[in-house]
């Protein structure tokens, strides 16, 4: 009898334990946005500042970046142009070549004298061998996991930082989708090099930067980063109007929804979105159609048949007959993995970060996006754009209605569960 007990309750706390890793924040989102101004409307700034945390800040530069081939090389160029501060948070953190790099960049930096503070995700970084870890912290390097499995955090293990961040001097800032791991090196150019983005900044905007790195390191430490090292005097350097802010289940896990179902409702002209990871919920789903039926132009680049998820594939096309019908493009990417994320809005504003477009990015983890208002940096990523547009092939309707039953049954198994892919 008494073992039947200790039973019962064991196998309750896992359940509940398991529940509680499917809570998300208590702010959820119920009904569709209306369109009620466009992107260049004063008040659509007005209100993307102030809904959702930081303020628009003038006098910034933003430059892109394509695929590891020159990604790794600028962000490794700034660590090692270091002199006083270097915070660093990601999500994926593997041994291999572009690991080892890292790892001797940081802990040379540290060696001299600079502040180094790194922070990985645990389950992004289950992969990361002892050695590089050991190597870092010998050198002086101060390196925290984020959320590490421990029997008193099981009902939030759930919760990841999926965030991309790093900051040199408190002056460059770097943000975009690449984990540190051999796939993103190069350009692309086969099926085991995947195709990304990153982005390099400078101005006044680096201090939220700077600020977003802090959110989860206090988090982790109890330790605020502050003075000038961290947080200088940051005079402009460039035409663009841009602000940085966080999202996570603890602290409004549905501002960076908001922030996409304001975009997208505010649209008049053009959307434009690749999406490594593209599962909407039923608010992403309305507004997209909503864009359609105002005349909005709405095209959508998905991974092809080169994903690291085919359950997120599975997921993801459940929902796109209903996309289709409405007339939103959906384009397959068949070189390689697309791991992109990148919004352009009206050729006006875009969203670029650690963002994913589906439920787990909206309400699940810690991200954090830099949106910039400036057309001739939306002219240039919409280039980018229609580059990656042409190694596509157009996903239609027939196709979708044609998609094999064992798809269709697979779908309808998954779809309960696609909070969590």
């Amino acid at each position: 009898m008494a073992w039947t007990i200790a039973i019962t309750a064991l196998v309750t706390l896992l359940l509940v334990t398991l529940a509680m890793n499917f809570k998300t924040s208590e702010k959820t989102l119920e009904r569709k946005i209306e369109h009620r101004y466009a992107v260049s409307d004063p008040q659509f700034r007005r209100e993307m500042g102030v809904l959702l945390g930081p303020g628009i800040i003038q006098g910034n530069r933003v430059t892109d970046l394509e695929n590891g081939d020159e990604i790794f090389p600028a962000m490794l160029e700034a660590i090692r142009g270091a002199t006083t501060t270097i915070t660093f948070e990601t999500y994926i953190y593997w041994s291999g070549d572009i690991g080892a790099k890292f790892a001797d960049a940081l802990a040379e930096r540290a060696r001299a004298g600079v502040k180094v503070k790194v922070m990985v995700d645990w389950v992004g970084s289950i992969k990361m061998e002892d050695d590089l870890l050991q190597r870092m912290q010998d050198a002086g390097v101060e390196i925290h996991k984020y959320r590490p499995l421990k029997w008193y955090n099981l009902g939030r293990l759930n919760n990841r930082t999926h965030r991309k961040l790093l900051v040199i001097d408190g002056r460059i800032g770097f943000t975009g989708g690449v984990g540190i791991a051999d796939q993103w090196e190069g350009h692309a150019q086969d099926t085991d090099h995947w195709r990304d983005l990153h982005f390099r900044i400078e101005g006044p905007v680096v201090a939220q930067v700077q600020s977003a790195f802090n959110d989860n390191w206090i988090k982790t430490t109890g330790v605020v980063l502050n003075g000038a090292d961290y947080f200088p005097p940051l005079a402009t350097v460039g035409e663009m109007d841009a602000h940085m802010f966080v999202a996570s289940p603890a602290g409004g896990s549905e501002s960076m929804h908001l922030m996409y179902l304001m975009a997208i409702a505010a649209a008049e002209r053009s959307i434009d979105l690749e999406a490594a990871y593209f599962v909407p919920d039923p608010l992403m789903i309305q507004a997209l159609q909503a864009a359609r039926h105002r005349g909005v132009r709405v095209r959508v680049i998905v991974p092809g048949k080169h994903i690291d998820s085919d359950t997120v594939r599975l997921a993801s096309k459940a929902h796109w007959g209903e996309l289709l019908l409405a007339g939103v493009e959906i384009h397959e990417y068949q070189p390689t993995m697309m791991h992109n994320k990148l919004l352009i809005v009206d050729g006006m504003m875009t969203s670029v970060g650690s963002t994913n477009f589906d439920i787990r990015s909206f309400r699940l983890n810690d991200e954090a996006s830099l949106n910039v208002y400036d057309a001739a940096f939306a002219q240039r990523m919409t280039e980018v754009f229609e580059g990656d547009l042409k190694p596509t092939v157009r996903y239609d309707y027939r196709m979708w209605k044609n998609r094999s039953l064992k798809e269709k049954l697979f779908e309808k198994f998954i779809l309960p569960f696609k909070s969590q892919l």
